[in-house]
């Protein structure tokens, strides 16, 4: 599945040192005996005992079905993707480190897709922040004039910036869609002091990643995150973040308020599925290779672009 290491691991790089996968080679399920998995729509957890390795796969999912052919290289970048942004924002979160050498000899070969994280208690929340007018929020917006209930005024376009960045948190789903939920609803559930703390962490995390991400040419539009807590009750930032699955990426130069940019993510794949008749109630069918490749090249650009990497 990964092919040798032909370089020395360099614990806690993002993307210089680690050994890389066969860029021909997808890895739609990891296998590792021993130990308890649960597996999501791209990713597998194993539990380690007081720690979990997380396995990026390349799977990728659309209209809530996982599609039967994989994005090469997309775990990789995922990992990466999400390791840059951590030790960027440098704010508290589950990372311990992604060299596998600390881990059982069949871990080893999912070097450069896997993270080593501490175990936290899920929120069970998705912390949405948003900055322009797209997707569901649009829908909702023409309909009402509001966001996950949140009033707005008239006269914002399709994709047009929103007067200040948006908390909207929505129910995390094990399958189908995420609901939104009000800030009310959810701070019933985890406590009004603790939704708070999510609502601040969550924007300010937003607003610094969209600085810095203008700078690099890229608008980011939304963002969802996930937090968890510590034994101790310190809250962390856990799962992925701030990646092409986890965002909406578009580039500067195609932004036009009004209309739908390109974005670095799947939607390509997305129009592509739209254009086949696929009913969305029964297996997906195959990825045609174009299709495999145009969304491959997708994050590949958010990665360089984003890092200054390639």
């Amino acid at each position: 599945m990964v092919g040798n290491a032909t370089a020395p691991v360099k614990r806690n790089s993002y993307f210089v040192g680690v050994p890389r996968s066969d860029p021909m080679t997808v890895l739609l399920q990891s296998d590792v005996p021993g130990f308890p998995v649960r597996r999501g729509k791209v990713r597998d957890v194993y539990d380690l005992g007081d720690r979990l390795a997380i396995v990026a796969t390349d799977r990728i999912s659309a209209f809530d079905w996982v599609m039967p052919t994989g994005i090469p290289g997309k775990g990789e970048l995922l990992t990466r993707i999400t390791r840059f942004w951590l030790d960027w924002l440098g704010v508290p979160n589950h990372f311990l480190t992604d060299d596998v050498g600390t881990l059982p000899s069949a871990f080893h070969r999912l070097a450069g897709r896997t993270m080593v994280v501490k175990r936290a208690e899920v929120i069970p929340f998705e912390c949405v922040a948003r900055g322009y007018l797209a997707g569901s929020g649009w829908k909702e917006y023409r309909q009402s004039r509001t966001v996950c209930g949140l009033p707005l005024p008239d006269g914002i376009p399709e994709c047009g910036k929103l007067p200040e960045p948006l908390f909207t948190p929505a129910t995390k789903a094990e399958s189908g869609h995420d609901e939104n939920v009000s800030f009310e609803q959810m701070a019933a559930v985890v406590g009004v002091q603790r939704a708070e703390v999510l609502k601040v962490r969550t924007l300010q995390v937003y607003s610094r990643a969209a600085t810095y991400a203008a700078g690099r040419g890229i608008v980011l539009a939304d963002t969802k995150l996930e937090w968890g807590t510590l034994p101790g009750g310190e809250i962390i930032l856990i799962d992925e973040v701030l990646t092409p699955d986890s965002s909406r990426f578009w580039p500067a130069e195609s932004y036009r308020p009004g209309a739908n940019p390109p974005s670095f993510d799947k939607q390509y794949l997305r129009d592509w599925l739209e254009s086949t008749g696929w009913d969305k109630a029964s297996p997906p069918p195959p990825l045609p290779t174009e299709v495999v490749e145009r969304t491959a090249a997708k994050y590949r650009e958010a990665f360089d672009r984003l890092t200054g990497s390639r």
